[in-house]
This record gives C-alpha cells, structure tokens and sequence, in this order.
C-alpha cells in the first residue's frame, strides 16, 4: 500500500465543453472521490491523464512528471483510489493510493504537529482548502 499527494495542473484553462475547472475544482469538497482518465491520444502529451471531478467535470490534469509514472501503473492494473484534496494557488491536489482502500487526507496545519507545520506553505487563515504537504517526504509526493 502506498500514498501519494498529486498536483492537478491546468485549472485555470476552460475545457472544451466550456466548463471551467477552478470552478469546478472549488466546488470539490476534500476528500470527494475523483477519477483518473488516461488520454493516450492526447495531442500535447501521450502520457496525459486528466482528472475528473465527481460530477463528471474535467478539473486538470496530472503534472507532467507524475502522469508517466501513475500511467505505467495505472496500465499493470494495480489497484488505485484517488480522492481530492484541495486547492491552493494554480494548482490543485489529489490524494492516490494504491493497494485498495480509500486513500487518507494528510492532517491540516490546525490539527498538525509543530515538527509538520515547518514543511507548510506560507498561507492565511482564510485558505481552509490549503496544500498541507505529508509530514515525510518531498511537497510533490513521493
């Protein structure tokens, strides 16, 4: 069983059917499930894997340097679960786990220990959707 945070790039671009992401994106609520669709045939990458919200919505896409990674996974057909886990500037989060079960959202800083609150970013009081990074490992994910 393994855990990842996934950063969701792209949130500020329309999709196609004109629905916009961010709004899409702020109306997912932590830890709403979320879907990963693989888009081989995408024009801009062959490893893009869009992420869809729990209406059906388009919210981004994963970053570049992950999407390669989860794809080759996703592709062996190990087991994976992806929920939202916010939103913080440009970018949104996901939370991923693979090996079964529903993934866990990392503590906020409100509830965090004071070693963990060092590795957050600088945000205010009225960012409750903030990025809060694990307490171990790089802010990326893994």
């Amino acid at each position: 069983m393994q855990e990842l945070t996934l950063a969701v790039v792209g949130i500020d671009f329309p999709n196609g059917d004109g629905s916009n992401r961010r709004s899409e994106a702020m109306m997912t609520l932590p830890g709403e499930p979320v879907a990963l669709s693989p888009e081989p045939k995408n024009k801009h990458d062959s490893n893009a894997i869009a992420v869809i919200s729990p209406r059906g919505v388009q919210i981004g896409y994963l970053s570049a340097e992950r999407a390669p990674y989860i794809g080759g996974r996703m592709s062996r057909g190990e087991d994976l679960e992806a929920i939202f886990q916010g939103v913080d500037g440009g970018l949104a989060f996901i939370r991923v786990r693979f090996g079964g079960g529903a993934p866990t959202l990392p503590t906020t800083v409100r509830e965090a220990s004071p070693a963990s609150v060092r590795h957050r970013r600088p945000t205010s009081a009225s960012e409750p959707d903030a990025f809060y990074p694990d307490d171990e490992g790089s802010e990326w994910g893994a």
